[in-house]
């Protein structure tokens, strides 16, 4: 049987370096998986399933494990390997970032494998990484009752028929505008986003940065604002997108509901908790927010986007 609410996250842990124009935090705890779970785990429980080395800090463990209802049996320990590592530079409008170093170490592995307990998850969220290993994960839990995938232009490159083949096996792709052009030749993100439908998918969300985001459905369109949030809000954008899916799946896991008015919804949860990720390094922003915060600031929202 499936258990149709349980959320399973698939992606990076990793360490990351991070320069800002006014500040840089060393080896600090990243990942695309690890900021999912964060903001995930504020809505709803999570099963995480990635690998790290035998370099991985003690204190990003105990992080990951003071989360709260995040299960950690997927998160294999390879011993003799390296962690994946990262280090980025934002520019003065925070918009813009260099990537100073890419350290894939077991990324370029072989992927984790879904334990047999997880392979009833309902809901997966397949993190950014080769569609081909995307796909194989995502064999593993043969009875989920929704997959969204991430992407990125790399992967549009370099593994196009790949990438076709995951949106023929998934329900919804989350990608930025810039991607959702480059996919399918279509400069406007409802263009671009029907044209992604024609591959597969129930939905596309297209994320258009200070702009909001788009929800492409089959039984419509919906959109929503992005948060209205100061210069000096923006602390480190770092994981804003992972943490965005993040709060957009775990409202999906912990209403049961994936409907077009649901989805929309969702948005503004992955609105919110992206606009708590900014605010701080690494996973602070959002990881220390109380849950009266959570609720304080997604109110907020919901009056500017009116949903």
């Amino acid at each position: 049987m499936t258990a149709p609410h349980s959320l399973l996250v698939t992606g990076t842990i990793g360490i990351d370096t991070v320069e800002t124009p006014s500040a840089r935090a060393e080896r600090v705890l990243g990942g695309s998986a690890a900021y999912f779970a964060a903001a995930a785990s504020r809505l709803a429980p999570v099963r995480l399933v990635g690998v790290v080395g035998d370099d991985f800090p003690a204190d990003h463990r105990r992080r990951l494990e003071g989360l709260g209802p995040v299960d950690l049996l997927g998160l294999e320990t390879r011993v003799g390997a390296k962690t994946f590592a990262w280090g980025g530079k934002y520019l003065l409008n925070m918009n813009e970032r260099e990537t100073l170093f890419t350290e894939l170490g077991v990324v370029a592995d072989a992927p984790p494998r879904v334990p047999a307990a997880f392979a009833d998850s309902g809901l997966v969220f397949l993190g950014n990484t080769h569609p081909a290993v995307q796909a194989g994960l995502l064999d593993q839990v043969p009875n989920r009752t929704l997959a969204v995938a991430d992407t990125m232009d790399l992967w549009i490159n370099v593994a196009h028929d790949e990438l076709v083949h995951l949106l023929s096996k998934v329900d919804g792709i989350v990608l930025n505008d810039s991607e959702a052009a480059h996919l399918t030749g279509e400069r406007n993100a409802i263009s671009a986003g029907r044209r992604i439908l024609g591959y597969g998918p129930k939905f596309a969300v297209v994320k258009k940065g200070e702009h909001g985001a788009v929800l492409v459905h089959r039984d419509g369109v919906a959109v929503v604002p992005a948060f209205p949030a100061e210069e000096d809000m923006v602390v480190d954008p770092t994981g804003a997108g992972d943490t965005f899916a993040g709060g957009f799946m775990a409202h999906l896991a912990r209403t049961g509901r994936t409907d077009l008015e649901a989805l929309q919804t969702a948005l503004s949860w992955g609105t919110v908790m992206a606009s708590f990720t900014i605010g701080a390094f690494s996973l602070d922003g959002v990881a220390k927010a109380t849950a009266a915060d959570l609720e304080a600031r997604y109110r907020l929202f919901a009056r500017h986007a009116r949903v």
